[in-house]
C-alpha cells in the first residue's frame, strides 16, 4: 500500500500531466462530456464501461486453456480492444478534473491499461496469422497489465476517493429537525453566504424576491467551495471544476459532478430568523 500511495507524490509526472490535461479539456465533446462523466446515470460511467473489455479478456484467458476454442478467444480479444476505447475516453475525461495526487496515480493507471490494449492488439494480430502460442502469451501478458491497471483504479476509487460523492456524509453529520442559521438581514440579496451547521458548511442565497435557498456548501465532486462560485440563472457554479447545481433543489445541471448537492428546507420565523432542515438528516 505504501508503494501505491507513493505514486501520488511523483511530481515528475506533472510534466506529462499538465499538457495531457489541457489536451483532454480541449476536446470538442460538447454535451457528450457530461455523458462520459456519468451525469445521466448519477455516478461515474468509466467503471461501468470497463466491465466490457475486462470481461472479454478474462473470458478469452479461460478459452485459451480450452482445446479448440481459439477462434472464440480471438473474437473476445478483439472485442476487448474495441470496447476499451470508449472506456478509456470516459476515464480520461474524469481524470482531467481530479486533484493532482489523483491525476498522478491515474496516469500510471492509464499507462497500465494502454500497455494491456497494446498487448491484446498484438495478440489479436498474431492469432490471426496462426501464431497461436505467441498470441496466447501476449494475451496473458495483457491480462496482467490490465489487472495492474484495475488494481490502480481501485486504489484511485477507494483509497483516494476519485469519483466518490463527497456530499454523501452530510445527512449523517446533522441532527434531524430545524436549526437557526441567522437572520434575513445577514444574507444580502444575490450574494453567496457561507454558514456552518455543526460540522457541515452551508451555502445560503437570498433571491431578489426574498426566497432563500440553502445547499451543502462543499461540492459533491471534489469538495470545492461553492460559496466562492458564480451565481447566475438560479444556479451556482463550482469554482474548482465548473460543476453547476440548481439552487432550488441542488440538482446537478453540468458535470463533472454526478451527484446532486444536499438541499435544505427553509423556514422563516416572524422575527426574521432563518431556520433550515435537511429531510434525510439523522
Amino acid at each position: 500500500m505504501t508503494s501505491l500511495d507513493a505514486l501520488s507524490r511523483l511530481e515528475k509526472l506533472d510534466a506529462v500531466i499538465n499538457p495531457a490535461q489541457r489536451a483532454v479539456r480541449g476536446l470538442p465533446l460538447g454535451r457528450l462530456r457530461d455523458v462520459l462523466h456519468g451525469l445521466p446515470i448519477g455516478h461515474p460511467l468509466h467503471p461501468v464501461l470497463v466491465q466490457i473489455p475486462m470481461g472479454a479478456w478474462l473470458s478469452a484467458a479461460v478459452l485459451d486453456v480450452v482445446p479448440g476454442a481459439g477462434r472464440n478467444a480471438r473474437l473476445l480479444v478483439g472485442l476487448g480492444v474495441l470496447s476499451a476505447a470508449p472506456a478509456a475516453l470516459a476515464g480520461w475525461v474524469d481524470w482531467a478534473e481530479q486533484h493532482e495526487d489523483q491525476m498522478r496515480t491515474g496516469l500510471v493507471h492509464a499507462a497500465s491499461v494502454a500497455a494491456a490494449i497494446g498487448l491484446y492488439a498484438g495478440s489479436w494480430v498474431h492469432r490471426g496469422r496462426g501464431r497461436t502460442a505467441l498470441g496466447k502469451a501476449l494475451g496473458f501478458a495483457g491480462l496482467c497489465a490490465a489487472g495492474t491497471g484495475g488494481m490502480l483504479g481501485g486504489h484511485l476509487a477507494f483509497r483516494q476517493a476519485a469519483g466518490a460523492n463527497k456530499a454523501e456524509p452530510v445527512p449523517h453529520l446533522l441532527e434531524e429537525g430545524w436549526h437557526p442559521v441567522g437572520r434575513v438581514e445577514d444574507f444580502p440579496v444575490g450574494e453567496a453566504v457561507r454558514r456552518e451547521l455543526g460540522e457541515v458548511p452551508l451555502l445560503v442565497i437570498r433571491e431578489p424576491g426574498g426566497r432563500i435557498h440553502v445547499l451543502a456548501e462543499r461540492c459533491s465532486h471534489l469538495s470545492g467551495p461553492l460559496s466562492d462560485g458564480k451565481i447566475a440563472d438560479g444556479c451556482v457554479e463550482c469554482p474548482w471544476h465548473g460543476s453547476i447545481f440548481r439552487l432550488s433543489d441542488g440538482a446537478n445541471i453540468r458535470g463533472p459532478a454526478t451527484a446532486p448537492q444536499p438541499s435544505f428546507q427553509v423556514r422563516l420565523d416572524d422575527d426574521g430568523t432563518v431556520h433550515v432542515r435537511l429531510p434525510s438528516a439523522g
